[in-house]
């Protein structure tokens, strides 16, 4: 089953649902993506009927948004509960809290920050919306007096982030203070098949242009990197679901390694693989559909896959526009110059900047050897492809 919903409807997602022939939630979004489609949609009780007739089956959303109409209307088994579980930080941080006996973590209501004593806390540390989606609200504290300009950071955006996203989506009277979770961070896509069993769908590296930085600018994935973390992060995996009895579920995990075997969870997302339709990199890079993969409980053969894809990296890259600039006053974006940064475009997607503090997704191929395309892409400034 499949509620589909803003931000971004991919094609890839578009020609899956025709060919799957799930059950498809008829809302406002999916009547606008999916016309002139072979896909029938399924109407909200018929749906909520089907649901019900087996509420251990798959049930997928491309996007966060679909929270709310799962509260309201899928509240007869325990995705709701799972759901919230992961979404708030702070019940996700007390789920594995003996997993992390030293690791600190603090939940607060919003008026609170202006009262915390940050000589009290951990710092480095990093405060963010206890639900969150897409780096925002996040801040990385790096001293006493960085807290202050953190917190003010954040009350000049709260007022415009309520503006972007569902109040499921991001909620912004609680908030959480974290350590710091030292190491290379990925993410992951995966799911919990039907007796449980986590699968790997793809693992992608997080590339920052500093020790401060909290964007989401640049991901990459490459058989090498899933080779070194597959089994680990599987591990990983097995004792997250194991404590949440997790079976027909996906998920999208943030994880820091030190590379000796330490792993941090950074914060689980559910009910999705990576969000606006990213998870279809894997679709570029191993000619593994994603939505096809959890529905029908299929597994990525990596051995056979690394035969074909070794020595090659894939990269997604996001064109997103500082929040100094006024994206009323854009008047265009000139695309061709922003895909002029790689030598080997696989997909460009042109993203509505009056809607979104973005104005792209692209999706790459680079060698190993060339990294430089992405990296050059960690420190430039974007609002050259702007026209006022």
């Amino acid at each position: 089953m499949f509620i589909v919903e803003k931000p971004y409807v991919s094609e890839l997602l578009k020609k899956t649902l025709a060919k799957l022939g799930k059950p498809v939630l008829e809302n406002e979004v999916a009547s606008e993506a999916l016309q002139n489609t072979d896909v029938s949609l399924s109407p909200e009780n018929d749906f909520v009927t089907e649901y019900n007739r087996d509420r251990n089956q798959p049930v997928y959303s491309n996007s966060e948004n679909a929270i709310d109409w799962i509260d309201s209307n899928l509240k007869s088994g325990d995705l709701p509960r799972t759901i919230r579980l992961f979404k708030d930080k702070g019940a996700f941080r007390d789920l594995v809290r003996d997993m992390y006996p030293d690791f600190f973590y603090r939940t607060l209501k919003f008026e609170e920050l202006d009262s915390v004593n940050a000589e009290e806390l951990p710092i480095p540390c990093v405060v963010k919306p206890c639900v969150g989606f897409f780096s925002l609200g996040v801040h990385m504290v790096e001293s006493v007096a960085g807290w202050t300009q953190a917190v003010e950071r954040i009350k000049t955006e709260v007022e415009e982030i309520k503006t972007m996203y569902p109040a499921k989506v991001l909620e912004l009277d609680n908030f959480i203070i974290e350590e710091c979770i030292e190491g290379e961070e990925f993410a992951v896509d995966a799911y919990y098949d039907a007796e449980g069993n986590p699968v790997i769908i793809n693992i992608l590296g997080h590339l920052f242009a500093s020790s401060d930085d909290v964007s989401d600018r640049c991901y990459i994935t490459s058989t090498e990197i899933i080779n070194q973390h597959h089994d680990e992060f599987l591990n990983l995996l097995q004792e997250i679901g194991s404590r949440a009895e997790l079976k027909n579920f996906p998920i999208h995990i943030e994880v820091r390694t030190d590379g000796r075997g330490n792993l941090g969870v950074i914060e689980v997302n559910p009910m999705r693989f990576a969000g606006w339709c990213v998870t279809d990199l894997a679709h570029y890079a191993y000619s593994i559909n994603p939505y096809k993969y959890f529905m029908e409980g299929l597994k990525p053969d990596w051995a056979e896959i690394s035969r074909c894809c070794e020595g090659k990296v894939y990269g997604m890259v996001i064109g997103e526009i500082d929040s100094s600039v006024d994206r009323s006053q854009i008047k265009s974006v000139y695309y061709d110059g922003f895909k002029a940064n790689f030598s080997k475009v696989l997909e460009l997607r042109e993203i509505d900047y009056t809607k979104h503090p973005v104005f792209a997704f692209i999706f790459a191929e680079v060698g190993a050897d060339n990294m430089d395309e992405l990296k050059k892409m960690l420190h430039a400034d974007f609002t050259e492809y702007l026209k006022f």
